[in-house]
């Protein structure tokens, strides 16, 4: 064990475009964040292709190589990196301690950024295919359905994205989705209809997915008739939703009925004085790459302004700390 024990200013749970973004502002005012970053570093921006919409990206970027870029930024200004997961966390006195593993971290402050997840279908099926044909992530297993053809269950733009990425390797594409109406963006479904290896299927769920080695075909059923039908298909690709990833602090932290951690509006303040709440973990209705950068910012900008109100820490010109922030 190293210096674990030594209470730091700030501790950043979770490493994507929040947590990288918190902890670069975090780190510029000297505040030496401890980015425990976990083993899925880079977050949702790790599994996706390329990003046209982030900028300064005038040419677009690869997810992977952005949170890349994030990361290095943050270092370079003193942030220290655990690519490791947290274990378990305890907020209910100061310092709050985090743990990860049998090693215990504490600090007078502590970002939440762990994102959120993909959504399955929950289907038995689906968990005994996953590897062998059933996927959330065309970026990462595209490449293996080359010329085969797959189908894409979801409504939204990250199931228009990974339709009209897999039309790059596969034969056909069919994008399946319980309503006939969409969630995505007017572009994305123009884009999608535009192309001629994609088509929907509309009022439609997966039943089954079936094959005994890998998936060979899909039992379908009509949501208005309820008609059930079978397709060959040689893979599925599921992009239903996400779910935030905080297991690890409900019982801690206030949070709606999805999961979702409750921050004060205008803030990224949780109902404990000290706990922050940035990025996809606390955001249902935007999730995009900018706004969680944005709230990075924003609760590491909170975080030192917490800490030079309340616990003392000097602070810097960048920031002046808010009036009610004395009050906490």
């Amino acid at each position: 064990m190293s210096d674990q024990n030594d209470v730091r200013e700030l501790i950043i749970i979770g490493g994507g475009p929040a947590g990288y973004t918190a902890a670069l502002y975090a780190a510029r005012a000297d505040l030496e964040p401890l980015v425990i970053e976990g083993f899925q570093w880079g977050g949702q921006l790790m599994i996706t292709s390329d990003v046209e919409n982030y900028p300064g990206y005038a040419d677009g970027v690869m997810g992977p190589e952005m949170m890349s870029d994030f990361r290095r930024q943050a270092e370079r200004f003193g942030s220290q990196f655990i690519t490791d997961d947290v274990t378990k966390v305890d907020f209910s006195e100061r310092p709050f301690r985090v743990w990860v593993g049998d090693d215990e971290y504490s600090a007078r402050a502590v970002i939440v950024a762990t994102g959120a997840s993909a959504r399955w279908l929950g289907i038995e099926s689906e968990q005994q295919h996953r590897g062998r044909g059933v996927s959330t992530c065309a970026t990462c297993d595209g490449a293996f359905f080359r010329e085969k053809e797959v189908y894409v269950v979801g409504g939204g733009d990250s199931a228009f994205e990974e339709a009209l990425f897999l039309t790059k390797f596969a034969s056909r594409v069919h994008l399946v989705h319980r309503r006939d109406e969409f969630r995505a963006s007017k572009i994305m479904v123009d884009r999608a209809e535009q192309n001629e290896k994609l088509d929907f299927v509309l009022n439609a769920v997966v039943e089954e997915i079936v094959g005994d080695v890998k998936v060979e075909a899909l039992r379908l059923r009509n949501t208005v008739t309820d008609e059930t039908w079978e397709v060959p298909a040689d893979g599925v690709f599921v992009a239903i939703g996400h779910d935030p990833n905080t297991s690890l602090v409900v019982d801690q932290l206030d949070h709606d009925a999805a999961g979702y951690l409750i921050t004060k509006p205008g803030t990224t303040e949780t109902n404990v004085p000290g706990i922050f709440a940035a990025g996809d973990v606390q955001d249902h209705t935007y999730r995009q790459a900018i706004t969680a950068a944005g709230s990075g910012c924003m609760s590491a900008l909170d975080a030192e302004r917490y800490l030079a109100a309340v616990e003392g820490h000097p602070g810097t010109a960048m920031t002046a700390p808010r009036p009610e922030a004395a009050e906490v």
